[in-house]
């Protein structure tokens, strides 16, 4: 009778570890979402690649923005998403950038579900981008800073 017990509990807690590892083990990691150390002159030139800088406005200021990026501060995905795909064009992949990745580690992952194209979570960030010699530019209102 115990070892009945004990096989089927080891076979319920095989199954539960192996659906934590189906669910959980890919990271929640939606299949249009990659990861990409682009450089700033790829990202500024690319016309197939919507760039969102989703920092907030003293940053862009600080640091300076990549040409032609769009700059939307990342708040929440619906409002975040409301805001983007106005500009998004058909066949264009959506990549985020900001500071270092952090952010758009978390932003990329909640908006890739939502959206039926490409997600790029541009790794490393502006600090990275900016460590490699890519030269910003000023953020303007055109780009979407309200206060710059």
């Amino acid at each position: 009778m115990n070892r009945r017990i004990f096989l089927s509990f080891g076979s319920a807690a095989a199954l539960a570890i192996a659906a934590a590892g189906f669910l959980f083990g890919r990271g929640g990691r939606p299949e249009n979402l990659t990861l990409a150390s682009l450089s700033g002159e790829s990202l500024a030139s690319d016309p197939s690649v919507l760039l969102v800088d989703i920092r907030r406005p003293e940053e862009w200021q600080d640091t300076g923005v990549v040409e032609g990026a769009l700059l939307i501060t990342y708040a929440d995905r619906d409002s975040f998403l409301s805001e983007v795909r106005p500009h998004l064009q058909e066949g264009q992949s959506l990549a985020l950038i900001c500071r270092t990745g952090n952010r758009t580690s978390r932003a990329s992952r909640q908006i890739a579900g939502l959206v039926d194209v490409p997600v790029i979570d541009v790794a490393g960030g502006m600090v990275r981008v900016l460590a490699e010699g890519y030269r910003p530019v000023t953020p303007t209102r055109d780009m979407g800073c309200t206060v710059c």
